[in-house]
């Protein structure tokens, strides 16, 4: 039978999508291409799995964020990626080294979509 077999990518509306698209690239260190966007390839530090998971409409998990989605992306030194965030002016929305499957961090980025950043175990 045909199954989905992970997660093939991120798409969201931007009020400036080129704008958004050069932060990530300087902010976060995505290579954005020519067509716009960036492929995130799964390499050897890649966590084993992505993560699928639908909240509740009343979930305030997302705030400050008003969207109705946030992206979660896996780090391999969440310390050291939030000290260069914080170098770029970004300041982290909080923090929780608490969590079995690892440390997370949150930050927004210039159009307000609150972003998980995830240090797995």
């Amino acid at each position: 039978m045909a199954k989905i077999t992970g997660l093939g990518g991120i798409f969201f509306k931007a009020r400036d999508p080129k704008a958004l698209a050069a932060w990530y690239r300087d902010t976060l260190g995505f290579d954005v291409e020519d067509w716009g966007g960036a492929r995130l390839k799964r390499g050897a530090d890649a966590p084993p799995f992505a993560v699928w998971a639908p909240f509740d409409a009343g979930t305030t998990y997302f705030a400050p964020s008003t969207q109705p989605f946030m992206v979660n992306f896996a780090v391999d030194d969440l310390d050291g990626f939030v000290a260069a965030l914080k170098a770029k002016g970004v300041e982290p929305l909080g923090r929780d080294d608490s969590d079995p499957s690892g440390k997370f961090a949150w930050i927004a980025d210039p159009e307000g979509n609150k972003l998980e950043l995830w240090q797995p175990k």
